[in-house]
């Protein structure tokens, strides 16, 4: 399974007036799939456009569903974060490293999931870490060559944290919901 074009994703999401941008909406998926196994995409289309109505980008959308969802739960270390390629300025894509990363927490903190200080001290600390980074920010005194370093460092840190959660809430997905949702799909809201 390919991972999604994300200008062509964008451009989508911009025809159809979505809420959000890409990297949010996605971080919003990843997050509510790490936390709950009864996440069904149109609780995810809710999150990103009005009234859950994609419009042209429902394929699209669907595709990014079943891409992340594939990518999460295959043990292959595969995930990505759908973000700006290189050749956008650094500044755009720190915000969006960011907005990704903010995405994430609202999904995770929007399912059921216990306090996430109860968890893990190792969870504990990643979702710190990855509430430090939706501050993130370029550093203007540091040249463009190291800036470009650390972004490099800092999406592979959340990258292989956000699958390494994934694999560390894998016994609360799976007691909470059995593998299905109890009552229909767990909400976002």
């Amino acid at each position: 399974m390919s991972q999604p074009d994300y200008r062509t994703i964008e451009s989508r999401l911009d025809e159809s007036r979505a809420l959000t941008d890409l990297p949010e909406a996605h971080g919003t998926l990843a997050g509510a799939l790490c936390a709950s196994n009864a996440v069904a995409l149109q609780d995810w289309l809710r999150e990103v456009f009005p009234e859950g109505v994609a419009g042209a980008a429902e394929g699209d959308m669907h595709a990014v569903f079943e891409w992340t969802r594939h990518v999460l739960g295959n043990g292959q270390m595969e995930f990505a974060m759908l973000l700006p390629e290189d050749d956008r300025p650094l500044d755009e894509r720190a915000a969006a490293l960011g907005e990704w990363c903010q995405g994430f927490l609202y999904g995770l903190g929007s399912t059921p999931i216990p306090d996430i200080d109860s968890l893990s001290p190792e969870v504990s600390e990643l979702v710190r870490d990855l509430t430090a980074i939706t501050q993130l920010s370029v550093d203007e005194t540091e040249s463009a060559d190291s800036n470009e370093e650390a972004l490099a460092e800092l999406v592979e840190f959340v990258r292989v944290g956000v699958q390494l959660l994934f694999d560390e809430l894998a016994p609360f997905r799976n007691t909470t919901t059995g593998g299905s949702a109890p009552d229909g799909p767990v909400s976002l809201h």
